[in-house]
């Protein structure tokens, strides 16, 4: 497609479609933190606890283009 191999179409997929979606879910983590009026402290709370899984994958992420895992 487009002289595209299914290996870059993947690798466009895993970066550009996933960070699109990280941030729809960070988006969706402030929309909960505002309806429910969690405050500041709350608001923290509710960013690092539902977005721990997103820094994992970021960290791999990282640790295989640095590193070469």
């Amino acid at each position: 497609m487009f002289g595209l191999t299914e290996e870059q179409i993947s690798g466009f997929g895993m970066t550009f479609g996933i960070g699109a979606f990280m941030l729809f879910m960070l988006f969706i983590i402030g929309e909960i933190a505002w309806k429910s009026k969690a405050g500041k402290t709350g608001t923290i709370v509710l960013f690092f606890v539902l977005s721990f899984g997103m820094i994992g994958f970021i960290a791999k992420t990282l640790m295989e283009k640095f590193w070469g895992l």
